[in-house]
């Protein structure tokens, strides 16, 4: 017998309960469909479960009759390593506020388990929730405050650990991988739900936004510790607790060169939106070793759509080609919303970008924004839905050479 995959919904506690006899739903884009078997995997263990709420959930009866249930539609929210192919299926109430900056995923009971539409794209034990937040954490930071005293990147770093649980500013307390040196208060662009700073309309920031800007010898003494100390070292400029890093170039620059003439130790990298190219040459130039670029499109229309900055998408490309051209390890972080990245003419756009530049590794990751919100500021989708498989299947195929995962490796 075949097993039911059933719509789940929420009371207004926030209890959580299954609806029998109605089949779960999921969206693309705005277009609702039923959820397939291939399509889904049991719910990892660390991810969690929310309600959505004044969005009623929507479910298909045996008859096919699509219709609202009595409570809020329900959402999974996704470890990183997986990537979400379906958005839950939901009918929003009038004057709905928006929702919060998660990345909500189709969930439903199948086999009476909880399951949901994903991918599994990249295993790095290094981002388990178990590393991080620990008992000792907080004695790690006077450690390392002793070690470095009267530096404000440490209290910064610090703050961001205990505040909000950052992963890379937690790894320089525990002395290990990739640490995250923030240092530009401003930026070039102003994405649609930017994590550190947003104007009213949009939504609540989870995070504040660094507010001073370090010297070159305060970002390299932070550096320097973090190299010499660290397996497998990385430091990082372009944190989600800051703005553009390629706009403090100069002091990047020159705290890249004091950092490498102590030490020759581990890995220098830099996430950036690279629309500032006369900046990013300066820190390639001066010692940089891989970059991670945010881009959502390779559609003009479709990447300002989102970014609404003050350069151009060429401006990205001509960066990357300047990065690639030194010998600089490219990676993409590419911003993954189910119904826009894997409509047909994203995915081709996607491959001639990959072959004018052929970068190592593409990052996919979930974007975590309101779903209609997003869709209401980007343009138009006009091609067919491949779907999230086909969309990965067919970049892999094309380019075998390309990574494609989830998270920064460590590049020797």
């Amino acid at each position: 017998m075949k097993a039911e995959i059933t719509a789940l919904y929420a009371d207004v506690k926030g209890d959580i309960y299954d609806a029998p006899g109605i089949s779960a739903m999921g969206r693309e884009g705005r277009d609702l469909r039923l959820i397939s078997p291939e399509e889904l995997i049991p719910l990892p263990e660390s991810a969690d479960l929310v309600f959505m709420p004044q969005r009623k959930a929507v479910g298909m009866t045996a008859d096919g009759e699509v219709l609202p249930l009595t409570g809020n539609a329900v959402a999974a929210t996704l470890p990183a390593g997986y990537t979400r192919s379906m958005l839950p299926a939901f009918q929003m109430e009038d004057n709905a506020e928006a929702l919060p900056l998660f990345g909500y995923t189709a969930v439903c009971v199948y086999k009476d388990q909880l399951y949901t539409t994903a991918i599994y794209t990249d295993e790095n034990h290094k981002w388990d929730p178990e590393h991080y937040n620990t008992k000792q954490l907080k004695h790690l930071i006077k450690k390392v405050k002793k070690a470095l005293p009267d530096n404000p990147l440490i209290d910064h770093l610090a703050n961001c650990s205990l505040e909000w649980h950052c992963c890379t500013a937690e790894n320089i307390f525990y002395r290990r991988w990739e640490c995250g040196i923030p240092t530009s208060p401003v930026c070039n662009a102003n994405c649609f739900g930017c994590i550190s700073l947003q104007p009213a309309e949009c939504c609540p920031s989870p995070q504040s936004r660094i507010r001073f800007r370090p010297s070159a010898r305060q970002i390299a003494e932070v550096g320097i510790y973090h190299l010499e100390t660290a397996p497998e070292g990385i430091i990082s400029f372009g944190q989600g607790c800051e703005g553009e890093p390629a706009l403090a170039a100069d002091r990047i620059a020159d705290g890249i060169a004091i950092i490498r003439e102590k030490t020759k130790r581990g890995q220098i990298n830099i996430n950036t939106n690279a629309g500032y190219t006369d900046g990013i040459k300066k820190i390639v130039d001066a010692g940089l070793d891989s970059m991670r670029v945010s881009i959502i499109s390779a559609i003009p229309l479709s990447y300002d759509g989102y970014y609404r900055g003050n350069y151009k998408l060429d401006n990205v490309k001509e960066s990357i080609r300047y990065a690639l051209d030194k010998g600089i390890y490219v990676s993409l972080n590419m911003l993954y919303f189910p119904g826009f990245n894997d409509r047909r003419e994203e995915l081709d756009a996607w491959k001639e970008f990959f072959r004018e530049l052929p970068v190592q590794m593409i990052q996919v990751r979930n974007l975590n924004i309101d779903p209609d919100a997003f869709l209401d500021i980007m343009p138009k989708q006009q091609g067919e839905y491949v779907g999230t498989r086909q969309f990965l299947e067919e970049i892999k195929k094309d380019f075998p050479q390309m990574i494609i995962g989830s998270f920064s490796h460590y590049v020797e």
